[in-house]
């Protein structure tokens, strides 16, 4: 029988409803502290959704420089900052046209610079009406089409650029309801952005997780405890002024109630689902108002765990038969997913390793790029569109996802048994590799840093050929699926025409 054949008894009820969450840009994120995490390593990841299925990203690496005289930082919507006088070497994932006059933006997403500060912008969160109304969005203002871009080529540490966003916004204000997710190699910060003028920034304690959606999170703070918080000046007195809250409590500050929606099934089945896998002997309710914001987590949190969050559906969970969730983790308009590690027992240059795919989680490979050693863009990462193509990374993946759910059934068990054995061997290789370079880099510096890009670059090729491969297999065995089944007499009759 051939792997098809072998395979398609398997279940995947991940591909069979991937195109049943609603039309809305929408994000699931996991922020993971150091002691919480398999390796010791600061994690913070997220699925990029869009609001359409087809739409390509490009990496870029932008070179530290020092700026010209009376330098701005232009942005589409219309936002003009000043530049700092030196802007560091960073990383963006970019929009496909998000640097053309056709893109509505940047949208770099996420990235890390050379002092191994990572952004990841934004969980698009909605804003209620009575906090618009107290303070209105504003349009040429700090959106996430514009705050990795921001913060990336300045900040030198988690909290600095925590600090630099709110800078940012008490000056500029804001034009959207954010979650943004920031971390270095010692601490991941959780910042939300909830009207034009207010936020609050929580740093993730060491031994816990942090679950978001796409509703606003941040409940049970502490708005004096300025060791793990910052808030935007006059928090507390704007929510009691305006009546956001029924009773304001500083020691227990409830920013997602006073700002956001809450109870929202599109994201609270969500938070309940990330929660109950990583805790699964935790029981909750279903549909909660809101769930507790920060915690500690059975075991150790691996990469695959991360990974195994952000690809989840509701199957043999309490929500598997709840009719009106529809709502998963990664759905068909996820356009790349991303998981950055921030090891502090690495050298600087080899400390952030992101693991990337390309369109929904469920149907691509995570792929670890050394995003410090990084000199040479893997060329699937240099160019593309929403049109199809055969070069770039995400049609690469997409294209099979799509293929797989011609006949769920039958493909997406194949799907899946690719992704587990390519992802399991990469996993373990990762470790060696990161010894090698480790070792290596005590005394070659260079040439650990030159393996390094290689092995990005490498692993990404690796990746994207693999893909291929598996197109191949799938387009086969699809056309060959369209014959016409004859009788051995039609048969021998057509031969021999």
């Amino acid at each position: 029988m051939s792997q098809i054949g072998r395979l398609s008894a398997i279940s995947f009820a991940a591909l069979t409803l991937l195109a049943a969450a609603e039309g809305t840009q929408a994000c699931s994120s996991l922020l993971v502290g150091n002691k919480a995490s398999a390796d010791g390593s600061v994690i913070i990841a997220r699925n990029e959704d869009y609001y359409i299925n087809n739409w390509n990203k490009r990496l870029v690496l932008h070179a530290a420089r020092n700026a010209e005289k009376d330098e701005v930082l232009s942005f589409k919507n219309g936002l003009k900052v000043p530049a700092p006088a030196h802007l560091l070497r960073y990383s963006g994932l970019m929009d496909w046209n998000g640097d053309t006059p056709s893109g509505d933006g940047l949208y770099e997403e996420r990235g890390v610079n050379e002092h191994n500060v990572a952004v990841s912008a934004s969980n698009s969160a909605e804003v209620n009406e009575r906090a618009k109304k107290a303070d209105p969005l504003i349009d040429s203002s700090v959106v996430e089409a514009a705050i990795p871009s921001l913060l990336l080529p300045q900040a030198r540490s988690a909290r600095e650029a925590v600090t630099l966003l709110a800078g940012y916004i008490d000056h500029y204000g804001a034009g959207e309801g954010n979650g943004v997710l920031i971390a270095d190699q010692q601490e991941a910060w959780y910042m939300e952005i909830g009207s034009g003028h207010h936020y609050l920034a929580y740093r993730v304690p060491q031994d816990s997780y942090i679950m978001v959606a796409n509703g606003l999170r941040l409940h049970d703070i502490d708005l004096d405890d300025s060791a793990n918080v910052v808030a935007s000046p006059g928090l507390a007195d704007f929510v009691s002024k305006h009546g956001l809250l029924d009773k304001v409590d500083r020691r227990r500050f409830n920013f997602a109630k006073a700002f956001g929606v809450i109870g929202d099934r599109y994201n609270v089945d969500r938070e309940w689902l990330g929660q109950h896998l990583l805790n699964p002997s935790l029981t909750q309710k279903i549909r909660q108002q809101q769930y507790p914001l920060t915690i500690k987590p059975e075991k150790a949190i691996s990469v695959s765990d991360v990974a195994r969050v952000l690809r989840a559906r509701f199957d043999g969970t309490a929500l598997a038969s709840v009719k009106d969730a529809d709502r998963p983790m990664g759905v068909d308009r996820t356009i790349e997913t991303h998981i950055i590690q921030l090891r502090a027992d690495m050298p600087a240059e080899l400390a952030a390793l992101t693991w990337q795919s390309f369109g929904s989680p469920a149907g691509a490979l995570l792929l670890p790029l050394y995003e410090g050693a990084l000199k040479d863009v893997p060329q699937p990462l240099r160019q593309g569109s929403a049109s199809y193509d055969t070069v770039s990374a995400y049609w690469a993946f997409r294209a099979n996802a799509s293929l797989a759910q011609t006949q769920p059934a039958k493909y997406g068990p194949l799907l899946k048994a690719w992704q587990g054995k390519q992802e399991a061997r990469l996993t373990t290789q990762q470790a060696a590799v990161d010894g090698m370079l480790r070792s290596l880099h005590a005394t070659a510096p260079d040439a650990a840093l030159a393996f390094a890009n290689q092995w990005s670059n490498g692993m990404m090729l690796w990746g994207v050929q693999s893909a291929r491969d598996l197109n191949a297999t799938l387009l086969t065995d699809i056309t060959k699926s369209t014959e016409k089944k004859y009788s051995p007499a039609e048969l021998e009759k057509i031969k021999g025409l």
